[in-house]
């Protein structure tokens, strides 16, 4: 598939608006180098791409209220271009192709200035294919408190990882004949019911049901899809749990995890083991502390867990436990002289099943104002895995003015859950499944687990033709992808 067109068509008409002018260089950008480079996954190289900021290491970090000022140079034969999930730049500093800028081709060293925001776990990545052979990072933006506090911060960026290229992932997955793919080498379609999932942990949580099967027409007697992939490797820091990073951390010590899911067709649940933790924020986005030693993550997402190490010391893995799959990754924290543990990559058990009940447990701690919405739109999400064909019907509709309050009901009609990620907003999590409103959790991607209905509100504040689409890499690739877009834009 051509990278330029994998998000041309469902952007429509972008390609063809005037381009802004390429900015100069200033003396004052932090350089941000695409590349290649050589990892060892399970004993075999792999070849895959890298993101480096001035100092040689992974990503980027801006203090908040500070300029994202970048000169990002593409070392690479090959032309890309990189999305800075989290943020809301300008539009045409966005980084989906053609929307409005070209890839960055070959050679080609591009600058981005807009102010960085006021803070959060963030992450960028390539909005084509080649984001699933790890052309990710973190990018991290410190509020002062944050850095002033008394804690040490770890960021964790979890991958799924394949040594199949990804264009051949896809291909197989829409199979030949549209419809074969669960039985080819490499694929597998789980079938589970229900979601049998563990958030009875979290406050808040007790007594909430998960999806009723039998309330869709025709769902009743048909199994939930969980995975569609079988990957060679889960990754954490690059690394798989056979051969973990290890943290060296202080004992009776403040930690600030700081996780990514950059996962492309892969849900975790991060499981603190032996410890416990508080989710302080979710999409970089401060929220009251909720406690828990199990969090769940779908694609895309970010969690911010501040924990305390035992007064004695010790090792503790902090795992990330596959959907519906034994396989995991993860790092360990550990003090001096501690014992760092055995672990496979493989459990004992299958990870649990996302669901969101625990949106309802989550409170922002700087909503959106509280007024009546403007304008309201409904989203179907479609879908099935034997056409691996994905759609968002009532998308096309989405026409937005600048200050309106806009709601919109995601409605997944499919059996596959879809992370939806809108670029260049935050919004809120305000209603499920047409209950009784709540101040939900502020967010840039939120889960929708087949049969479900999520509510969002937006305010307009952005103006262009943003991106609105599912965060699992092949459902966008075969059409889960839309735009909000601006009148006169």
């Amino acid at each position: 598939m051509n990278r330029r067109t994998l998000l041309k068509t469902a952007l429509g008409g972008a390609a063809v608006l005037a381009l802004p002018t390429f900015r100069a260089f200033a003396a004052t950008a932090q350089p941000l180098t695409l590349a290649s480079r050589t990892l060892d996954v399970n004993g075999r190289a792999a070849t895959v791409y890298s993101l480096t900021g001035p100092d040689g290491k992974p990503g980027l970090s801006f203090d908040a209220g500070t300029d994202f000022d970048v000169a990002l140079a593409n070392t690479l034969g090959e032309d890309t271009i990189i999305h800075w999930h989290g943020l809301t730049p300008p539009w045409d500093q966005d980084g989906v192709p053609d929307a409005p800028m070209p890839l960055i081709k070959a050679g080609e060293t591009r600058s981005f200035r807009f102010p960085v925001g006021s803070g959060g776990t963030h992450w960028m990545h390539a909005h084509t294919l080649q984001e699933q052979n790890l052309l990710a990072a973190p990018l991290i933006v410190r509020r002062a408190e944050e850095k002033s506090a008394d804690e040490q911060e770890v960021v964790v960026l979890l991958h799924d990882f394949s040594f199949t290229p990804a264009a051949e992932l896809l291909a197989k997955l829409k199979g030949p004949a549209s419809g074969g793919h669960a039985s080819m080498s490499g694929m597998n379609m789980s079938g589970m019911s229900g979601m049998g999932h563990d958030m009875a942990a979290m406050p808040g949580m007790q007594g909430m049901t998960g999806m009723d099967m039998g309330s869709m027409p025709g769902m009743s007697a048909m199994a939930m899809d969980l995975n569609d992939i079988e990957y060679d490797a889960y990754l954490a820091n690059d690394r798989t749990l056979d051969d973990p990073e290890v943290v060296k951390v202080e004992k009776g010590g403040n930690v600030r995890l700081r996780i990514i899911n950059g996962a492309t067709a892969t849900a975790f649940t991060i499981d603190l083991g032996a410890l416990k933790g508080q989710v302080v924020a979710v999409d970089g986005q401060p929220i009251q502390p909720v406690e828990a030693q199990r969090f769940p993550m779908t694609m895309g997402q970010r969690l911010d867990i501040r924990l305390r190490v035992p007064a004695e010391g010790g090792a503790f893995p902090i795992l990330a436990l596959r959907e519906g799959g034994s396989q995991r990754t993860g790092i360990v924290i550990g003090t001096a002289g501690s014992t760092v543990p055995k672990l496979s990559p493989v459990g004992e058990a299958a990870g649990p099943v996302l669901d969101i009940a625990y949106e309802v447990g989550l409170r922002a701690i700087t909503p959106l104002a509280d007024r009546p919405a403007d304008v309201r739109y409904a989203v179907d999400l479609t879908g099935d895995m034997a056409s691996y064909a994905w759609a968002m019907p009532g998308s096309e509709a989405i026409k937005v003015k600048k200050g309106q309050r806009v709601e919109i009901d995601m409605r997944n009609a499919s059996m596959m859950a879809h992370p939806m990620h809108l670029h260049g907003h935050h919004f809120q999590v305000i209603g499920l499944d047409g209950g009784a409103r709540f101040p939900g959790a502020v967010r840039d991607t939120v889960l929708v687990p087949p049969g479900r209905t999520v509510t969002i509100a937006i305010d307009a504040e952005n103006p262009g033709r943003w991106a609105f689409h599912c965060h699992h890499l092949y459902h966008m690739a075969a059409g889960m992808m839309a735009t909000f877009a601006y009148d006169g834009v």
